[in-house]
């Protein structure tokens, strides 16, 4: 340990601080911000750290303030534009109505009796920007009328619905939580974006088949005439009633995907560039497009002046502010668990428990995804179960030499576990189709969440083969 901190001591205050913080956020009036922010506090007063900041023989600033403004500043710096302007793109994709045009261009895709996968893709698209609580608030009555159009239950299309929606939400930048997981690893957004996609297919397509094998029929619930989920007798579904959306003054196909595919392409351009080292000339070019900050931006720019030219200035710069606001809490929390995991590997806390952690049989990827889940199961929210995950494990798998990417998607796989009661999204999914009762409620969210969760337990295990 630095400056003469006993490890013991600090391993002692981190298990205090984390204990305090689940107290302050599930017990108290604390908001998860002050909750973080107070803990770091704790964490370094109890573990023995100078109240006030000194200067070390190599120049360096040590302390408590500075580890708490430094981890904030420093987190904050890499991601904090990005998430701004995600959540703007995301308001515009709802105001619009682009995120229907997305529905529908994926049922033509999928074609008929596909509307599960069509519902799924098309919420594992839209929830890259958009947070998934508004994305199914917001597409739910699709689903709701392709029941009523194909005789298919609304469970199981609403479902489909809400778990593409939600994996894309835990998983793919720049939705913030993830986001701010890359940021508190120091990780590449780009390589990270690819890697999420590619690990968030298979966790939709296990809860696709979930609805469509399971709910589907154990609820086989239609809609009434005033839109009210009830058990019904099986009727064989009607495909070419999926087709006969009115989709009159929705904008059109590549208008409404443009805005989100250019992001993402520039950045993986920039990804795969830099790492053929191909960084002169045009390709110099491509690369400082696609860095995240510039190529979401131009997205932003985009989705402005093709989408948002349906709205009038006012309705537009109103909406893009009420992005915003969404965006404020999700910095904050995602700044104060930086803070948290500055002072864990200022003090040394990171190097001593890798250390003892390597003389263990415990895969060491272990400790972000058994943070994640517990902290997701105890107070719900995915966003601050990966941030906190995120800021106690990253500077004990660094120093213990363990891919911080792999370290990242586990800290997200772990957001993912058995939605219930704590968690805004269960609500929102179980209300918005009208589930009342608790057995049913967890039978078709928090069970499906949990599939999600389980299959990207497998894949990270299955990486820490290949990922060192």
């Amino acid at each position: 340990m630095i400056n003469g901190l006993s490890g013991q001591r600090m391993l002692l205050a981190l298990a205090i601080g984390i204990i305090l913080l689940i107290i302050m956020v599930l017990k108290t009036k604390i908001q998860a911000f002050l909750a973080l922010i107070t803990t770091t506090v704790l964490v370094g007063v109890i573990g023995g750290m100078p109240l006030l900041n000194i200067t070390l023989e190599d120049g360096k600033t040590f302390g408590i303030i500075n580890s708490i403004t430094s981890g904030f500043g420093g987190t904050l710096g890499s991601i904090g534009i990005i998430i701004g302007f995600g959540v703007m793109m995301g308001q515009i994709f709802e105001v619009t109505g682009a995120a229907k045009r997305m529905a529908y261009t994926f049922l033509k895709l999928f074609g008929k009796g596909r509307e599960e996968e069509a519902l799924a893709f098309t919420g594992f698209l839209v929830s890259i920007p958009i947070f998934c609580d508004s994305g199914f608030v917001v597409l739910a009555p699709i689903a709701k009328a392709l029941s009523k159009a194909t005789k298919k239950s609304v469970i199981a299309l609403g479902v489909s619905l809400a778990a593409g929606l939600v994996i894309t939400h835990s998983l793919v930048p720049p939705t913030p939580g993830p986001l701010g997981v890359c940021g508190i690893f120091g990780i590449d957004v780009g390589f990270f974006i690819l890697l999420a996609i590619v690990l968030a297919l298979p966790m939709a397509i296990a809860c696709i088949v979930y609805a469509r094998l399971v709910l589907a029929k154990k609820y086989y619930w239609l809609l009434d005439e005033n839109d009210e989920p009830h058990e019904a007798p099986y009727q064989k579904p009607d495909y070419e009633g999926a087709f006969s959306m009115d989709m009159t003054g929705v904008p059109g196909t590549l208008e409404s995907f443009m805005p989100l595919i250019l992001p993402i392409i520039l950045i993986l351009i920039n990804t795969v560039a830099s790492a053929l080292g191909m960084k002169t000339g045009v390709m110099g070019v491509l690369i400082f497009l696609g860095q995240p900050i510039i190529a979401v931006g131009l997205g932003l720019i985009a989705a402005i002046f093709t989408l948002g030219n349906r709205l009038d200035r006012a309705t537009a710069l109103a909406e893009m502010e009420k992005g915003m606001m969404s965006a404020g809490i999700i910095m904050l929390v995602t700044g104060g668990g930086g803070a948290l995991g500055q002072i864990i590997k200022d003090s040394g806390l990171g190097n001593f428990m890798a250390e003892g952690l390597s003389h263990t049989a415990i895969p060491i990827i272990i400790l972000p995804l058994v943070i994640s889940t517990a902290m997701r199961f105890i107070q719900g929210s995915g966003t601050v179960a990966m941030t906190t995950a995120a800021s106690i494990s990253a500077p004990i798998l660094i120093a213990a030499g363990v891919n911080p990417t792999l370290g990242a998607i586990a800290c997200c796989v772990g957001s993912l576990f058995f939605g219930y009661f704590n968690d805004s999204y269960f609500w929102v999914v179980n209300r918005t189709m009208g589930v009342s009762e608790a057995k049913d409620q967890l039978q078709i969210w928090s069970i499906t969440s949990t599939i999600a969760w389980a299959v990207g337990v497998v894949e990270i295990l299955v990486l820490s083969i290949f990922m060192h």
